[in-house]
């Protein structure tokens, strides 16, 4: 088993430009995803935002309601319109009065590849294996949920939207 990468796949049937702007856009992606952001997307932009729900899928945000309000900050790395969108973030970073800005960041890369049905969508994040131990398998787990969570989130908003 690889405990540095989580990998998630789902073909969406929808238009990549309807995807990107999902993905790229940060108000349509705090919608599906369950963040409110202070600001736009763009390489190199430090990012500040605080959980909210996710406004697709009511299981999902009961999920998400004890999380509410904690902070979200991801750092964007790349943005290429309808291929690639990636950040970094501290997976997990959840409990209160816990400073995690020492700890090194995962990189989650959303990238974007047209196929015959629709558009692939893998979304990857990587390098758990060097976040601290005492903390690394909780993050892993949680997020490797939490990805399956998010694939169903795009899908059903990229398609209910259009």
């Amino acid at each position: 088993m690889n405990t540095d990468r989580i990998e998630k796949k789902i073909l969406l049937r929808a238009s990549p430009q309807r995807i990107w702007r999902a993905l790229s856009d940060s108000a349509e992606f705090g919608y599906w995803f369950g963040v409110k952001f202070d600001g736009p997307f763009a390489p190199g932009a430090s990012v500040h935002g605080f959980i909210t729900t996710t406004k697709v899928d009511a299981e999902v945000a009961a999920a998400q309601k004890p999380h509410e309000g904690k902070p979200f900050d991801i750092t964007i790395e790349q943005m290429e319109p309808e291929k690639l969108f990636s950040f970094r973030w501290h997976p997990f970073a959840i409990e209160p009065g816990v400073d995690y800005s020492g700890e090194p960041a995962t990189l989650v890369v959303f990238a974007l590849e047209q196929v015959e049905d629709g558009v692939m969508l893998t979304i990857t994040e990587s390098g758990f294996d060097q976040i601290p131990l005492a903390r690394r398998a909780k993050a892993f787990s949680a997020n490797d949920g939490g990805w399956s969570m998010v694939v169903k989130l795009i899908d059903r908003y990229v398609v209910d939207a259009q």
